[in-house]
């Protein structure tokens, strides 16, 4: 009987009795926010921008990217149309997230 138990004991895991970390309070940083990443407005989410136009030339290997002139819709550089590069299907007057407003693609010329 002492040998069933003995078996039984090296079976659980050495932490078995203890509690979940999963029900532990959130960390929080130096900052003083948390790092729960589902907390209120923990991550910025980028600027939202309005396709205003697309450039009939492709590029990339196999012509998967395509060039959009893009509308700045909210943020300090509100009203900016800027040139940005896409990978898939936009068209005309779709809303995208941008994850900046600095950076701005070159123009793409056709050979």
């Amino acid at each position: 009987m002492a040998a069933e138990n003995d078996k039984e004991k090296a079976r659980q895991p050495a932490d078995a009795g203890k509690e979940s970390q999963n029900n532990a309070t959130p960390q929080t940083n130096t900052a003083g926010g948390t790092k729960d990443a589902h907390a209120e407005g923990a991550r910025f989410e980028g600027f939202m921008a309005e396709i205003v136009g697309l450039e009939k030339v492709r590029t990339g290997i196999y012509g998967e990217i395509k060039q959009a002139m893009c509308k700045i819709l909210e943020g300090r550089d509100k009203g900016r149309v800027i040139r940005r590069n896409f990978a898939g299907r936009i068209k005309k007057g779709d809303i995208v997230r941008l994850p900046d407003t600095s950076r701005e693609d070159k123009r793409i010329v056709a050979r």
